[in-house]
């Protein structure tokens, strides 16, 4: 892998890899998180493609700026992919980060060549009962207390309650995750489970002519794996479940995930190639 860089476009942070003249690749993160959770699969993405990794506004090291909803958040995005002159990409969306990425695809299509999304919850009727932690760590009347006062013990002990095996969190990872103020973190989910609710990920991704590879963890705790099936109803999309993998796929099986995605955007480098 070749670094080339951090950055920081239309007040975000960006963090790009990989060779400037291969075909670019777009990582979303979820909900809270930032773009240092890609790092697993980062080195295996980095020899084919130029990888550009983002902290939306308020996550990592992208500092606050309202509002949070889903459309305006594609808005940002699409302005950075502007200034960086990179269009049109492969687009990876993680858990919420896969709704940002449908709002880009819904904005601007000419900047996405392919949309990929991990883990995404389909609609508000996917989500399963949460996990202790989180309940303890997200809602009142705890949250507001605890938030402020996690240790990187209790960060890693929530992030890993959202997996089915044991994972390796690292250290910037965790770093990130206590510059999001929990005001903002509530917000964010807010306005992600309203993008879901005025109508489906299925449903939009179908209305729109961009290719789509879905794939979830059979044992996701946090949505009902079942639901990777609603996306049938996007015309040839791709589904892959993998077994025994919970929410967190780039820290649970960063080498199928990866071989995933690079599977997915081989046959758009052959494309290109034929169509040289």
């Amino acid at each position: 892998m070749r670094e080339n860089g951090v950055e920081r476009s239309q007040g975000i942070h960006v963090v790009r890899d990989g060779p400037r003249q291969a075909p670019p690749l777009l990582l979303i993160h979820g909900s809270g998180a930032s773009g240092a959770s890609w790092s697993p699969v980062v080195p295996a993405l980095a020899a084919h493609h130029h990888v550009i990794r983002v902290d939306l506004p308020g996550c990592g090291q992208s500092p606050p700026s309202p509002p949070y909803d889903v459309p305006t958040q594609a808005s940002r995005v699409a302005a950075v992919l502007d200034d960086l002159g990179r269009g049109p990409v492969t687009v990876v969306g993680h858990s919420s980060g896969g709704y940002v990425a449908t709002a880009l695809a819904e904005q601007r299509p000419d900047l996405v060549r392919s949309v990929a999304l991990i883990s995404c919850g389909p609609r508000p009727g996917a989500l399963l009962p949460q996990p202790l932690i989180l309940r303890i760590l997200l809602g009142p009347p705890f949250g507001p207390l605890i938030w402020p006062r996690r240790s990187d013990a209790v960060i890693r002990k929530g992030i890993g309650a959202a997996a089915a095996r044991p994972v390796d969190v690292p250290d910037d990872v965790v770093a990130d995750l206590k510059h999001i103020s929990y005001g903002t973190f509530r917000t964010i989910l807010r306005r992600n489970t309203e993008y879901i609710a005025e109508r489906g990920v299925p449903d939009r991704l179908a209305a729109l002519t961009v290719e789509v590879l879905a794939v979830f963890g059979s044992a996701d705790p946090r949505w009902d794996p079942s639901s990777v099936r609603q996306y049938e109803v996007v015309p040839n999309a791709r589904i892959e479940l993998l077994s025994g993998v919970g929410h967190l796929p780039m820290f649970e099986a960063p080498e199928a995930i990866s071989e995933l995605l690079l599977s997915w955007t081989s046959r758009e480098r052959a494309v290109d190639v034929t169509d040289l």
